[in-house]
């Protein structure tokens, strides 16, 4: 049975989901600091971790953070509080999803089943890797070399990279760069997709690739556009 953490303080709102994540089908484990998050998640295997913001002794962006260091392991925080900028935070350290307080349990197990279809969808690109020109890109590996020179990119700015490729001249924009590689329903603006568009290319530009380029498509969107056939 797979196994899926609830990181919360709250011991009403990790034993109700651990009720519902049971009625999935998951073993449900529980931990009430940042601190005994970490100690579990080095001592047993998760398909899946559901992390509040606001625990003790470790918040849930730092949780987030140590984990991202060694496992892409699916993640939704969950916080009570509803500023954009903290769900851009999430984001951009490497979260999954994001679900704000109050909610729904049903709604919860509906979001981890939506970020856990769309793992299983990426896993059959697992083993592949894409080359174009001078750039090489492993999701097996989750690296990135330009002219042989490792480039070290976050989770979500390899998946950026590899949609982008993998659909060489087309335009998605913001919106579905969101829908697609996060599932996330983002409320206001999209800037998190820019964010990360912004230091994707920062950290290409370190070695020159004359040949190809992650394009802005003003009104539209972002694509990879290559001068090679």
């Amino acid at each position: 049975m797979d196994k899926i953490l609830i990181a919360d303080d709250n011991l009403q709102i990790t034993k109700i989901l651990s009720e519902f994540a049971k009625k999935e089908g998951f073993e449900p484990v529980a931990a009430y600091t940042g601190e005994e998050a970490l100690e579990l998640f080095s001592q047993e295997s998760f398909s899946m971790i559901l992390l509040d913001v606001m625990m003790p002794k470790k918040d849930g962006f730092e949780v987030c953070r140590e984990i991202r260091r060694v496992s892409n392991v699916p993640i939704i925080m969950i916080t009570a509080r509803g500023e954009d900028f903290e769900r851009i935070m999430g984001l951009d350290i490497g979260a999954d999803d994001y679900i704000v307080k109050p909610f729904s349990p049903g709604e919860v197990m509906a979001r981890v089943r939506a970020v856990l279809r769309r793992i299983d969808i990426s896993r059959h690109d697992e083993h592949r890797c894409l080359v174009y020109d001078n750039l090489a890109i492993s999701l097996e590996h989750a690296s990135v070399a330009i002219a042989g020179q490792n480039i070290a990119l976050t989770k979500k700015e390899l998946e950026i990279l590899w949609t982008l490729l993998s659909n060489r001249g087309k335009i998605f924009s913001r919106d579905n760069l969101l829908s697609t590689l996060w599932g996330y329903d983002y409320p206001g603006d999209n800037r998190t997709v820019d964010n990360h568009i912004k230091r994707l290319r920062a950290k290409l530009d370190l070695v020159p690739h004359p040949n190809w380029q992650i394009k802005t498509v003003w009104g539209m969107g972002y694509k990879f556009e290559g001068s090679l056939l």
